[in-house]
């Protein structure tokens, strides 16, 4: 059956909405062949190779940073006579310089990398999933059902993230755990509306003729045969999500609704802004400023390899 095939293998990837078409292995084993199958169609664009190593590196840096961070991100840093060294250059002491309350940069960058990708990656996941079955159970159901899973989905477009996230927060009072749930209740959106597309045209396919005439029930053609076939969609807005959380969670931290008992990169950038230390201050700025641009780029260079393994027309373009 077409619901059960995984990924094609590297360099025949069916387009959205078609099965999958590689070889199955069973267990645990089949979905990491398909992974790996994925991976090295993306490693086969440069630009996907790139945006893959600068990802793997900063989800290195998230895992090991802070154990190989000089001091923690509050930790003060001093001088050999035990004054605070405020707002110092880089230095074979301090590799990126410190802040003006003597904070080391270079393990506050370190620091704020985990957290980044933890709001990132949990966030996306979390949306991921709430889009998903948004989306299959619109699309597979119809009528009533359809319409109100819809317009529900209207309101959410409706609602501006920012102010509202803003206004929550200064009521309940920020948290890291608040900013993940904000953020993957703003992020399902396009993902229910996208799956849904999709399923609207699955469910008319043979395959699943096929299915309801062997008797299968509606939860098992909707998760077993239907799903898989949308899943490479939820994995391409995955990753798109992955970027918008770390950016939004930077958006929060750096108007001052960040957590405050972490330090991300949001927060670093807000510290600085806070001692006018902008424009004077450079390697304050630019290595939180430039870590935020490169994750930005990697991802897009990843998710447009992915998109044209998910479209082969789009390498025409």
């Amino acid at each position: 059956m077409a619901s059960t095939q995984l990924l094609r293998s590297a360099g025949t990837a069916a387009g959205p909405g078609r099965a999958a078409t590689g070889a199955s292995s069973g267990g645990v084993l089949g979905p990491l062949l398909a992974v790996w199958r994925v991976l090295r169609v993306i490693m086969s664009y440069p630009t996907g190779a790139v945006g893959l190593l600068l990802i793997l590196s900063f989800a290195l840096m998230a895992v090991i940073g802070p154990m190989l961070a000089p001091q923690g991100p509050f930790e003060v840093s001093r001088s050999a006579t035990g004054a605070v060294v405020r707002l110092s250059p880089p230095s074979w002491d301090n590799l990126l310089g410190t802040t003006n309350q003597g904070l080391d940069v270079f393990s506050q960058l370190l620091w704020g990398a985990r957290v980044a990708l933890t709001v990132g990656v949990i966030s996306a996941v979390g949306s991921i999933i709430l889009g998903t079955l948004i989306g299959l159970i619109a699309g597979y159901f119809g009528g009533w059902t359809d319409e109100i899973l819809m317009r529900i989905t209207d309101v959410a477009f409706g609602i501006p993230f920012l102010p509202t996230a803003l206004v929550i927060i200064s009521i309940t009072g920020p948290s890291l755990a608040l900013i993940i749930l904000l953020i993957t209740l703003f992020l399902w959106r396009t993902t229910a509306r996208v799956i849904r597309a999709q399923v609207l045209t699955l469910k008319t396919r043979p395959f699943v003729w096929a299915a309801k005439a062997a008797g299968a029930s509606e939860t098992k053609i909707l998760f077993v045969h239907i799903a898989p076939n949308v899943l490479p969609l939820s994995f391409l807005y995955m990753a798109i999500g992955v970027q918008g959380g770390v950016m939004l969670e930077a958006a929060l931290s750096f108007l001052g609704f960040g957590d405050p008992q972490v330090m991300s990169w949001g927060t670093m950038l807000n510290e600085a802004f806070k001692a006018g230390a902008m424009r004077t201050a450079w390697w304050w700025v630019t290595p939180p400023g430039l870590a935020l641009s490169l994750f930005v780029v990697s991802v897009f260079m990843v998710t447009r390899a992915y998109e044209e393994l998910l479209n082969p027309r789009l390498r025409e373009i």
